[in-house]
């Protein structure tokens, strides 16, 4: 419910004629004060935001003492209330008030005089300020009976006066207001040379009168006077609009426009209507048990019409709702379904396992088509991959297995079906870390597409953006504010990008991830050659791939099990230099015994690599290669190694081809002899095949690598 646009309007003029009593926000350092204007049972409070302040006003959260109770209200434009079955008014906006700015909100209480508590916050609700702010009537608001002056100057070079609304149309009520005139002086209003009425200035020299625009008036340009007896005058020109014609209130019927039976997380939507002039819509939202979520008011304005535009909160329940719209005689119903906006939205059963736990995710995608999914570890490693077939529900479960041994942190799950991309993090042993993760929709472009960049962080943050093109130069720059579920969709136009690998980099503060791709790469340009860094391998062990073939080319790597099925396919492609590596591939940790082989492929030319996975190890110890990674000093080599005795001591030494000591490292073993460790290989190292030997009490295991 809303107070008439004229009251409030009144209320701010008089704010001259009261006093403002003003608690300041507790512990806050005046970021926000407030100040409060009353009228009999109707006040006007108003907000400032300091201009000091670092933070935006969102939402203003109001309620009373127990003694009073809010009757109705009334907001600025783009500015939306509603008031709790707890009595607290809540407005809120999607254009926040900036610090420097200023917003007034009028409220009418059953009782003159309320002590309004109040509380800012952004729009994460997080509060900035909160304090209480009282109205009471001033001592300096004395009447006179001084009759008013008619001689002398009544006009002055710095007088002023405005209308009250700025552009009155013909046969329209208008408030006139104005400032630094004569006190207690007599005064004339003209239109043109008509004049409308007299009055008098207050003791202060200002006045405040209600006229109106004569039916009879052109709706043209005419002049606004204030005139002394003098002939003194100030004037304001303008052009008149048409006369408004206000309909019967018994002539309108109560409608609603159509609402859509589907709306969206996130979505703007508009519902409009009409009913009797300057009367109030409420609507009130249901869930499926009938339970009121929220309830809403409108006003109708002057011919009859209203309307409602809002956003469907990002965290709102999925489900289906009753939306019941009353003008307090009639009802309207309508039902509709809150849905996800995205194709693909996965969320895990619960934010934190334990490693040895299986992880298990659930959600929805688009039905009847396959869902990829693929895991990464803490360290950013594929930890593990899936291709699942949705059926005709859209509901997806997904699960992998973890080991004791598994890495803890936080591990994040990419869920694509082609261009639609839902990015989802999860903990393993500890609850996960909010940290930047960008996706592109595919591997490579064609000059012109536009590319799909899905990106995770910290919600409503504020980070950049820059493409570096194939010769290490900025091709491109940006600065995106994420959702508040910390997610935003990018599209980038790649029209006018040449033949090339380039790279997106994001940032935020101190952190900084970046992902490559490529536009206008072909396939099948020459003979590929393609290699292991060792031979065999364990269940759950990382595979390394190297290889050369024709400089800047796409190539599809796939990995297929002994029975030929094939478990995995990506898409990589060779640098400037015609090389070309991956380390996402990994052995299942199910994997079945035998020969596999990763094949590379680019058109008609290929490689097979054949690789022996062996089976699980029941007893004696076990070391492996789990991954190579460049780094700027050389490389990163991580070994792990299981069957160990338990909690004890195994030293790891690592010899060259000529069976020279190259370095020796140690590393105690887990409850469950596990172990884990890395070797930092320095540039300068000569290329060739080393062997690791691991030696514990009671074991000994051994493994190479080709560097």
């Amino acid at each position: 419910m809303y107070l008439p646009n004229g009251v409030f309007f009144f209320l701010i003029l008089v704010v001259s004629v009261f006093a403002v009593i003003t608690l300041p926000a507790y512990a806050q350092e005046n970021t926000v004060t407030a100040k409060s204007v009353g009228f009999e049972e109707t006040t006007i409070i108003e907000f400032e935001n300091s201009a000091d302040s670092t933070t935006e006003i969102d939402t203003i959260r109001i309620w009373l003492g127990s003694d009073f109770n809010f009757k109705s209200f009334k907001t600025e434009k783009g500015w939306m209330g509603q008031k709790t079955p707890e009595g607290v008014i809540v407005f809120t906006t999607s254009n926040p008030v900036h610090p420097g700015e200023v917003v007034k909100f009028g409220v009418k209480t059953d009782k003159p005089k309320p002590g309004i508590n109040w509380k800012a916050l952004t729009d994460t609700d997080k509060q900035i300020a909160t304090g209480k702010t009282l109205v009471s009537e001033s001592s300096s608001f004395v009447s006179t009976t001084q009759p008013p002056s008619t001689s002398g100057t009544g006009v002055f070079e710095s007088s002023s006066f405005r209308l009250i609304p700025e552009k009155p149309s013909v046969g329209s009520s208008v408030r006139v207001t104005g400032d630094n005139f004569a006190a207690n002086h007599q005064l004339d209003f003209y239109i043109d040379s008509k004049k409308i009425e007299s009055f008098k200035t207050d003791e202060n020299g200002s006045f405040i009168f209600t006229s109106s625009v004569p039916a009879d008036q052109s709706a043209d340009r005419v002049d606004f006077k204030i005139v002394d007896a003098e002939g003194n005058e100030k004037t304001i020109s303008l052009r008149l609009g048409e006369e408004t014609k206000i309909p019967s209130a018994e002539n309108i019927p109560f409608t609603i426009s159509e609402i859509s039976p589907v709306v969206y997380r996130g979505q703007a939507i508009k519902v409009t209507g009409t009913a009797s002039p300057g009367s109030t819509i409420t609507a009130s939202i249901k869930d499926q048990s009938g339970t009121v979520l929220t309830t809403l008011a409108v006003t109708v304005d002057l011919t009859g019409k209203w309307i409602y535009e809002g956003i469907i909160p990002v965290d709102s329940p999925l489900g289906e709702r009753t939306v019941e719209i009353t003008d307090g005689t009639n009802i309207i119903k309508r039902n509709l379904t809150v849905a996800s906006s995205k194709a693909v939205e996965i969320s895990p059963l619960k934010v934190m396992f334990q490693a040895g736990e299986t992880v298990v995710f659930n959600g929805t995608a688009k039905p009847n088509e396959e869902l990829e999914i693929v895991v990464n570890d803490p360290q950013g490693t594929e930890f593990y991959t899936q291709i699942l077939n949705v059926d005709s529900s859209g509901q997806v479960k997904i699960e992998f297995p973890t080991l004791a041994s598994s890495l803890e942190g936080t591990y994040v799950l990419f869920a694509s079906q082609g261009e639609d991309i839902d990015i989802v993090l999860v903990g393993l042993g500890e609850l996960p870390e909010v940290k930047l993760v960008v996706k592109p929709d595919k591997l490579n472009y064609s000059t012109g597409d536009t590319m799909n960049l899905e990106i995770e962080g910290p919600p409503s943050s504020t980070i950049s953006l820059i493409i570096v093109d194939p010769s290490d130069k900025n091709k491109f720059s940006d600065t995106i504010i994420l959702g508040p579920e910390g997610q935003k969709n990018y599209q980038l136009d790649l029209k006018g990008y040449s033949s090339g690998v380039y790279t997106a980099v994001v940032t935020r503060g101190n952190s900084q991830i970046s992902e490559i791709f490529s536009v206008g790469l072909q396939t099948g340009s020459g003979p590929i050659d393609a290699r292991s860094t060792k031979e065999t391998y364990q269940p759950g062990e990382s595979v390394l791939i190297l290889g050369e073939s024709a400089k800047n080319m796409l190539l599809t790597l796939e990995l297929k099990d002994p029975d030929g099925v094939v478990v995995k396919t990506k898409e990589t492609f060779t640098n400037k230099d015609g090389i070309f590596s991956d380390s996402s591939f990994k052995i299942p940790v199910t994997a079945k015994p035998g020969t596999w082989t990763i094949q590379a492929r680019s058109g008609p030319n290929f490689d097979d690599v054949k690789i022996t996975v062996q089976g699980s190890v029941e007893e004696g110890m076990t070391i492996y290669v789990d991954s190579v990674v460049p780094s700027s000093g050389g490389k990163i080599v991580t070994l792990k190694g299981y069957g160990a005795v338990v909690s004890q001591l195994v030293v790891i030494t690592i010899f060259s081809e000529t069976d020279e000591e190259i370095t020796e490292l140690t590393i105690v073993s887990t409850g469950v002899g596990d172990f884990s460790t890395i070797w930092l290989v320095d540039n300068k190292i000569a290329p060739g095949t080393y062997t690791i030997k691991a030696v514990d009490a009671l074991n000994e295991a051994e493994t190479t690598v080709v560097l």
